[in-house]
């Protein structure tokens, strides 16, 4: 198990209101588990609807990937809208992205409408870390732009890359200048705010234990009684997945990891322009300056026991390579958790049995998808689950191995391709 650490956002957020456990039994409309992005979003939508909503978290809202991420937003899905068109064909790429799309505006008109502070910065920087990808992120830019009605996404040669990066260790890319990079943790606790507001109970330390549907009723045991609901939305992601089968056989967690280093200060090279970053490794590093000048800086390591000294000698490594410059550099904060992944690093959304959907695999693709998947689910309870069921419809297969030996194949997986990062 990852040792979480203290993270720059805990550090940051300010005030952080906490909410009850759940004590005894108790009845509602709609029943939640998990209080992330997902959760908490569709928590507020529901409330503001008027409808009866109950969200147990095990242990704080935003504990998980909700409030310990990268802060990125992104730009359509996982998948480049071409890589998702060969498979799915121009329709139906052309309605994930627009819907992507969609996400990203609601994210942040949610933000904006209910007065909460996220730390909007505009400018993200997707780059190769590998000379032959180049031609890739040259085309790519040429296909948003020209198929996909997307003009925010400029080709970067080599030169501009580094005079943007402020290294030279990548070889080119694409800036896109219709996304940028947000403080996660405080979208959390401000939508946790909106939906408590709206009337939702909120309930934290209460773990669900176990999940059923009989009679047109679920029932969610938890570790401080029953709640039971019509309706019933299972977002832990990769928290929990084992809660019910269907959910653990097509989502599996990997760990992701985050360095603060000390501020940089304003005459730092270091991504002037104030970009965040994400590079073409299988295993992502991402990284961008904080709003009081550090560098927060993510990679991943697979299922490692690594503790906060750890992690921080991890993350000093990878800034290195990218800044021989900050090889000394202090790392205030060092934290860790878990991502959920799926087979084909697309959404999982399902209903796994009656009466009870759920959403997760974000895959590192969160910060967006999640919040609109809160609302997405709301228009699904009020009789609209037109826009849920093209998620819905994508294919999913599970992972390989069963219960047994599911974990242990994805961890050979993602060494092979860590390793082909390398080579």
């Amino acid at each position: 198990m990852i040792s979480p650490g203290y993270s720059w956002y805990e550090a940051t957020v300010g005030e952080r209101p906490e909410y009850p456990p759940l004590e005894g039994d108790i009845r509602a409309d709609v029943a939640i588990v998990g209080g992330g992005f997902t959760g908490l979003s569709a928590a507020a939508h529901l409330a503001k609807a008027g409808v009866d909503v109950v969200l147990v978290e095990a242990n704080r809202v935003g504990d998980g990937a909700s409030g310990r991420n990268g802060g990125q937003l992104g730009t359509g899905q996982r998948d480049w809208p071409e890589e998702l068109e060969t498979e799915l064909g121009f329709a139906r790429s052309k309605a994930l992205f627009d819907l992507a799309e969609e996400a990203k505006a609601h994210l942040l008109e949610f933000a904006q409408a209910n007065g909460i502070e996220i730390d909007y910065v505009a400018g993200h920087l997707s780059v190769a870390h590998k000379r032959r990808y180049v031609d890739a992120y040259r085309a790519h830019a040429d296909i948003m732009r020209e198929r996909y009605s997307y003009p925010h996404i400029k080709f970067m040669d080599a030169k501009e890359t580094a005079e943007r990066l402020g290294s030279t260790r990548y070889f080119g890319g694409v800036r896109d200048t219709g996304t940028g990079h947000i403080h996660p943790l405080k979208l959390v606790v401000g939508t946790a705010r909106v939906a408590a507001a709206a009337g939702a109970r909120l309930f934290e330390h209460t773990k669900a234990t176990g999940l059923s549907s009989a009679g047109g009723k679920v029932q969610v045991a938890t570790s401080r009684g029953i709640v039971t609901a019509d309706k019933c939305l299972v977002a832990t992601d990769a928290y929990d997945a084992d809660l019910e089968p269907t959910t653990a056989a097509h989502l599996l967690p990997i760990g992701s990891f985050i360095g603060a280093t000390v501020p940089l200060g304003d005459d730092s090279r270091v991504l002037p322009g104030g970009e965040s970053v994400d590079d073409s490794r299988f295993v992502v590093r991402y990284f961008r300056r904080s709003t009081d000048g550090r560098l927060l800086f993510g990679g991943r390591e697979v299922y490692s026991r690594a503790s906060p000294r750890e992690i921080r000698a991890q993350i000093g490594r990878q800034i290195a390579d990218v800044y021989p410059f900050l090889r000394n550099v202090e790392i205030t904060h060092a934290w860790g958790g878990f991502v959920g992944i799926t087979m084909p690093r697309r959404l999982f959304v399902r209903e796994v049995m009656p009466n009870v959907i759920a959403a997760g695999g974000y895959s590192g693709h969160g910060v967006m998808l999640a919040n609109f998947m809160g609302r997405l689910y709301a228009e699904a309870v009020a009789g609209n689950r037109d826009r849920l069921k093209l998620l819905e419809d994508l294919r999913i297969p599970p992972f390989p191995g069963g219960p047994r030996l599911r974990h242990a194949l994805l961890f050979l997986a993602l060494n092979w391709y860590a390793l082909r990062d390398r080579i």
